[in-house]
């Protein structure tokens, strides 16, 4: 099974099923990191209460949170339904959240459905105790093909604050490139623009992100079997722009794991959740694997492939065991 990716787990129940006996935990349960730092709980993140005890009276300065999105390759519920869920996280994200904290919420906007979630999210947000700051773009490299609209390349992500949390991108500069032309004046008596100016081969960021590699298969922070991966870098903006080291940052849908990833990376503490045990368990085996080998992925392995290796037939189920061998 090694250097074999797999299907997305989410969407087959039968080999979904085969990975629960490999998971350390099952629902309830708590995995505590050996040197101290990060916590990764099986609990759901609308069970304020199952959250609160996970948090052992620590307060996150930062939540970065990337839940189903409401859409075709999610599954979709009533938007309505919808909203009401995630009123219920915000509200366990206000009971953990420190007064001086910020919260990225990473959203989808389906533009065949009246651009929900995204519209009916931004509405209910204006009842709950947070600060609209920007709303950022990250680009994707490939979108999916249309010929009677514009071409869909592009991922929301909702920045919100309360109190006077931390806030260091102003002294990040990056490998953003100027692409950007105009802002036109006379300098000595000559007229210039923006490129010319500036010294910088690059710029801060903004709320337009160009510079990030969208995650697929040959990179090798690629989880195969999860969906919908963010980027490492993206995440690592994230927590270094609103984290100081040695704070505590939440994530409650951490399906792969890149959240925890980018903490380990930046030296900040990680306490995630899923209500899933298969991610629990990715998310676990992710760290180890960055520890062990300073990999952020398996590229075109999977989180199970020693396991697999020894026991395929048993674990996935002959009707889908031809697309774990391609990856499907």
């Amino acid at each position: 099974m090694k250097h074999m990716p797999l299907p997305r787990i989410d969407a087959n129940t039968k080999l979904h099923d085969g990975l629960l006996k490999y998971c350390r935990l099952s629902p309830g349960q708590v995995w505590h990191d050996p040197e101290g730092r990060h916590r990764v709980g099986c609990l759901d993140a609308v069970d304020a209460p199952a959250v609160e005890a996970f948090m052992e009276g620590e307060k996150a300065v930062l939540a970065v949170q990337d839940p189903p999105y409401n859409m075709v390759a999610f599954g979709t519920a009533d938007p309505d339904v919808y909203v009401d869920w995630c009123a219920r996280w915000i509200d366990t994200v206000d009971c953990i959240l420190s007064s001086d904290g910020s919260l990225y919420v990473w959203l989808g906007a389906d533009q065949q459905n009246h651009f929900q979630p995204l519209a009916d999210f931004m509405i209910m947000m204006r009842k709950k105790p947070f600060k609209s700051r920007s709303f950022i773009t990250l680009r994707n490299q490939r979108g999916y093909g249309t010929q009677k609209n514009w071409m869909a390349v592009r991922q929301e992500l909702l920045y919100y604050t309360r109190g006077n949390p931390v806030f260091h991108v102003a002294a990040e500069y990056t490998d953003i490139p100027k692409i950007l032309r105009g802002y036109y004046k006379d300098v000595a008596g000559v007229r210039t623009e923006n490129l010319q100016r500036g010294r910088s081969e690059t710029i801060r960021a903004g709320n337009v992100w160009v510079d990030i590699q969208q995650v697929f298969y040959r990179m090798e922070e690629n989880v195969s079997g999860c969906f919908a991966q963010k980027p490492c870098k993206a995440i690592e903006r994230i927590v270094q722009a609103g984290s100081c080291p040695g704070d505590c940052v939440v994530d409650f849908f951490c399906h792969s794991g890149t959240t925890l990833v980018a903490c380990e990376r930046s030296r900040r503490r990680c306490f995630c959740v899923d209500h899933d045990p298969v991610f629990c368990e990715i998310t676990i085996r992710r760290l180890e694997r960055l520890r062990a080998t300073g990999k952020t992925g398996w590229q075109a392995g999977n989180p199970f492939e020693n396991e697999l290796e020894n026991d395929l037939q048993a674990v996935v189920p002959s009707d889908i065991r031809g697309q774990v061998a391609v990856g499907k």
